[in-house]
């Protein structure tokens, strides 16, 4: 995954670290409002888009959400967010291993609306 971290974010995580560096007794109370900013929820989208996963328990595909039009997508998301509404999918539970006669171990698969919001946090 080699998505380069757009300007802003950058700028952003840069401010940050020199906060937290310079007043280490500071405390973060309302990093929740960086959540929703357009550019941050594009680069998780695209951060989550990489990976290249199946689709969730709701069946929607990344190609999908871009047949539909990844702006109102994302901008739906961005206003859950924004007035604390969205709730996390459930997690489609797939069973891997090579063959039947070994304990078969579970892996969780998100939906993508699921796999991009936790996503946004990588880059604050």
């Amino acid at each position: 995954m080699s998505l380069k971290t757009p300007d802003a974010i950058r700028t952003l995580q840069r401010k940050l670290y020199d906060k937290a560096k310079t007043e280490p007794g500071y405390r973060f109370y309302i990093l929740y409002d960086k959540v929703w900013r357009a550019d941050i929820l594009r680069h998780a989208y695209l951060l989550a888009r990489a990976n290249d996963g199946a689709p969730g328990v709701d069946g929607v595909t990344f190609e999908q959400i871009e047949t539909m039009g990844l702006e109102n997508w994302l901008s739906q998301l961005g206003e859950e967010l924004r007035a604390k509404t969205y709730r996390c999918q459930a997690v489609r539970r797939l069973a891997i291993g090579q063959n039947a006669a070994r304990v078969r171990r579970s892996r969780g698969c998100w939906s993508c609306f699921g796999r991009a919001t936790p996503t946004w946090s990588m880059p604050i």
